[in-house]
């Protein structure tokens, strides 16, 4: 579900707001950059492919449906523009079927399903729920930090400034939040 804040920044961008969209594009950016690079192993590639990305969101930001996070919407985007420009490049792959030589022996890879099925779904929706009831028994202190960073995606400095906390201690919590998070799913 999307944060009314990044409605609200959406909502500034569809009506030609450029701060707005140098919000979303700050915002995203280092994350977008890290998953095509482990896509694509090329700094100037990745660079490219970024900036291509942010322009076909960009283009495509009416289609945006707010029912959903808008960074699972940015990062499919990311990953179809990716897959894209690997296949225009038929650079060198490895089937997927057969083994990784390296050095230290092969490695055999292993590949999501994304297909979907009931049984998939009950499965999704339960360990969501079950991660919700865990972030709502936490305390105050630690379910708002994570709520901040995890499902508003604030970044450590905007929940500084919004908690009046030093940075340092905004990271202390949310590194013990999912320590907690951590401890308390694995005993359910």
């Amino acid at each position: 579900m999307i944060t009314n804040d990044c409605r609200q920044t959406i909502e500034k961008a569809l009506a030609g707001d450029q701060k707005a969209y140098e919000e979303l594009l700050q915002r995203h950016k280092h994350g977008i950059f890290t998953m095509i690079y482990q896509m694509v192993k090329n700094r100037e590639e990745t660079e490219d492919l970024v900036q291509e990305t942010f322009i076909k969101a960009f283009n495509a930001l009416s289609t945006f449906n707010s029912n959903y996070a808008f960074s699972t919407w940015l990062y499919k985007i990311a990953f179809n523009n990716c897959i894209d420009a690997i296949r225009k490049k038929k650079l060198k792959t490895t089937p997927l079927d057969q083994p990784i030589r390296l050095k230290e022996g092969e490695v055999h890879q292993e590949i999501r399903d994304d297909s979907s099925s009931p049984e998939k779904e009950m499965l999704y929706a339960e360990k969501r729920r079950m991660i919700q009831d865990s972030i709502d028994s936490l305390p105050e202190i630690y379910r708002r930090v994570i709520v901040l960073r995890h499902q508003e995606e604030r970044s450590y400095e905007e929940i500084s400034e919004m908690l009046h906390l030093p940075v340092g201690t905004v990271k202390a919590r949310i590194f013990r939040a999912r320590e907690i998070l951590k401890k308390h799913l694995q005993e359910t």
